[in-house]
């Protein structure tokens, strides 16, 4: 898929949560718990974010936003469509960002019929406890629209400064 994505999937999901904490911090982007997995997030205050959730159960999920790209579904104000993007990942994990309160990395999207809220995501990734992946229902949007997951989902962008596949040390305090 992408040099990136490659060099995710050979990180040790210890090390991925790792820097996660350390750019999040870095980012000013306080940790939270949420159900038990614990939310890291990056932004460049300009429209772009990563956030990451890490069960205690070994798996994650990984949600990536790029206003500039077609995967930008902010405007177009489709629940539905939204949602679909969530599809194939395991429900435990889509639970932790259905019906949140939204924060400046995740907004929501709502359904007028329900009430319901999911968070933005132009890319919806995770991680099964062996390896990532991306979901299914994210990568069958880009095909019936003719995008480019990577690209459009803005992956490159939004995890370039975690630096996989390279190294990452912590800031000296």
């Amino acid at each position: 898929m992408s040099e990136t994505w490659e060099a995710l999937q050979a990180t040790p999901l210890v090390e991925v949560r790792r820097r996660a904490a350390i750019i999040g911090e870095a980012a000013d982007v306080a940790p939270m718990t949420v159900d038990g997995a614990q939310r890291f997030g990056w932004n460049d205050r300009g429209g772009q974010s990563a956030v990451w959730y890490f069960t205690p159960e070994g798996r994650a999920l990984l949600l990536t936003f790029d206003h500039e790209t077609d995967l930008n579904l902010y405007a177009e104000g489709d629940y539905a469509l939204q949602e679909s993007l969530y599809r194939g990942v395991p429900e435990d994990l889509v639970r932790l960002v259905r019906n949140r309160p939204e924060n400046y990395e995740s907004l929501n999207l709502a359904d007028e019929a329900t009430g319901s809220t999911i968070h933005y995501a132009g890319g919806v990734f995770w991680f099964d406890g062996e390896r990532w992946h991306a979901a299914d229902g994210f990568l069958e949007h880009c095909e019936r629209e003719g995008l480019d997951p990577m690209v459009e989902s803005g992956f490159e962008y939004c995890l370039e400064a975690y630096r996989f596949g390279h190294d990452l040390t912590a800031p000296a305090e």
